[in-house]
């Protein structure tokens, strides 16, 4: 399987992510995620090929995942996030046993075995405990999304967010500011408030060592560091969090391309290409 080439496309509700791999990640794209998933699909595909060097053609296998994976259509297969977060966690981390996986609008819990997921649990619908919560904050206090985490790892005294909600805890937010509560107690308020929510949601599996966070909130220093203090131990955090539900997404192609071909068949593939026509048809 050396001269084959597979594609994980990621389309979460706010982060896009692409990768192509063989033996390694040969090129891969982030980018924010638009209304046009289609359009997207293809633009990002089209950029991920030009920075490996190779041509839609050369790709052996295509896997979406994530929300936006049905929008896909030159994808050769649809497989949930919560697979393919657990392949492309236990590849770049075979430790790990517990997954938190922070996204945009929601979070979630894996729990693996043997490289796969076993069991899982989602948050509510409630934004709390999400990367649009810190987001909404973000913008209330007039702060970089960025710069949220290190600005909390400043803090003296941390605030108590008594609100899960976002529009409660905006509020919350602009009262404590009012009152003169600095900034960075302010936000370590709000990380603690995430981490509670996540911690709490966690727990409803049986959390087992070693854990990994993913997603946008795990490049988020002050979240991560709000987390380990609810496990009581540190986390692990790859080397880019957003990659890996994309890295699973590859990886599971290449698995499936591998069986096929032990048992000397050959799996069906999209018959739509990357073209104008298919995209927009």
């Amino acid at each position: 399987m050396k001269n084959q080439y597979f594609a994980g496309v990621d389309i979460g509700s706010t982060m896009t992510k692409v990768v192509i791999m063989n033996q390694r990640v040969l090129a891969e794209v982030i980018g924010p995620t638009g209304p046009e998933h289609r359009k997207l699909a293809n633009r990002v595909m089209e950029e991920a090929l030009t920075r490996a060097s190779l041509s839609f053609d050369d790709i052996t296998y295509v896997v979406a995942t994530g929300y936006g994976r049905i929008n896909v259509p030159f994808a050769d297969k649809q497989i949930t996030e919560i697979s393919c977060h657990a392949r492309g966690v236990s590849h770049l981390l075979p430790g790990v046993r517990t997954v938190i996986d922070i996204g945009g609008q929601d979070s979630k819990a894996i729990k693996l075995k043997d490289g796969r997921a076993v069991d899982f649990v989602m948050n509510d619908k409630c934004a709390a405990g999400t990367g649009r919560f810190l987001e909404v904050t973000a913008e209330g206090l007039g702060v970089k999304l960025e710069d949220m985490g290190r600005l909390s790892l400043e803090a003296k005294n941390r605030a108590e967010i008594g609100s899960t909600c976002t529009v409660f805890a905006a509020q919350e937010v602009v009262s404590k500011l009012s009152e003169g509560v600095p900034l960075p107690d302010i936000i370590a308020g709000l990380h603690e408030a995430i981490a509670s929510r996540i911690y709490g949601m966690a727990r409803r599996l049986k959390i087992e060592r070693e854990v990994a966070l993913t997603g946008g909130g795990a490049k988020n220093i002050g979240l991560v560091r709000a987390l380990e203090a609810k496990f009581g131990y540190p986390v692990l955090v790859p080397p880019e969090p957003l990659l890996t539900g994309a890295i699973g997404a590859a990886l599971l192609g290449k698995d499936m391309v591998k069986k096929a071909e032990e048992k000397g068949e050959t799996l069906p593939r999209s018959e739509r290409r990357l073209t104008e026509a298919s995209i927009f048809e």
